[in-house]
């Protein structure tokens, strides 16, 4: 299983400097090389992604084995974000968009408790395999976000055009708590439907910065973000870095 998340892992950097280096590449060739069409004639009603809903397999990098091997189900996020797009006067197919967002991360483990509520300066991640436990567990984190993205469209008049973008998005820690459902006994035998949930951040870093790029045609677009700082404090645990891959919805 580690295995696998450090495939992932690499895959999801390759797609963020794919797409840095074919911006770059598609603004240089862009100020060196002279178009048939002087864009700043056309009047064009591009569709300027201004709503974007991200669905996405969710990961963590750097997590110990003793950590990531305990990580079970599909861990997902979902975000939304309302964007303000820009594009350069000079050439509407590169555009600038700023705009807000909300993103959740669950993050779900097998046999774990995270205990969040810990008065240790070092976040628990407790093994229950002998011990009562929940059927399912999860550690939620939820942050409120400002998306920056430096956009390119290969065709701005059609709404199908292929499309790529890169930037960063600023978080702020706005929940961090974990949930626990069906109550089971070391035997894997449900005991009875309880439901816990719990709620502290202080283990979480309150501010993220995290690198995102987007390849995809219309509406739809192959997302990924990687984090550039740690989930936890220093001194709170590993050095933790979270990252997302999955379908980005945009439209109007």
């Amino acid at each position: 299983m580690p295995g696998i998340f450090v495939a992932q892992d690499y895959i999801m950097k390759k797609l963020i400097l794919t797409a840095f280096i074919l911006c770059s590449y598609l603004f240089t060739n862009a100020q060196t090389t002279q178009t048939t069409k002087d864009w700043r004639k056309e009047t064009l009603e591009r569709p300027g992604d201004h709503i974007m809903i991200n669905l996405t397999s969710d990961h963590w990098s750097g997590a110990p084995d003793s950590i990531s091997s305990r990580e079970t189900g599909f861990s997902r996020g979902l975000g939304f974000a309302i964007m303000i797009d820009k594009p350069f006067k000079s050439n509407p197919r590169w555009s600038i968009a700023l705009g807000l967002g909300v993103n959740g991360s669950n993050m779900f483990f097998k046999n774990t408790s995270v205990d969040i509520k810990s008065l240790s300066t070092v976040l628990p991640f407790r093994n229950v395999d002998s011990a009562d436990h929940f059927k399912k567990y999860k550690l939620v984190n939820v942050y409120a976000e400002i998306p920056i993205e430096l956009r390119y469209s290969f065709n701005p008049e059609k709404h199908s055009s292929w499309k790529v973008a890169f930037g960063i998005k600023v978080g702020t820690l706005l929940d961090a708590h974990t949930k626990g459902k069906t109550l089971q006994n070391a035997n894997g035998t449900n005991i009875n439907s309880y439901t816990l949930k719990e709620k502290k951040k202080q283990f979480f870093n309150s501010t993220r910065f995290a690198a995102t790029a987007r390849v995809g045609i219309g509406s739809f677009s192959l997302i990924g973000t990687y984090s550039l700082t740690g989930l936890l404090k220093d001194g709170a645990g590993p050095n933790i870095k979270p990252w997302q891959i999955g379908l980005c919805i945009s439209g109007l």
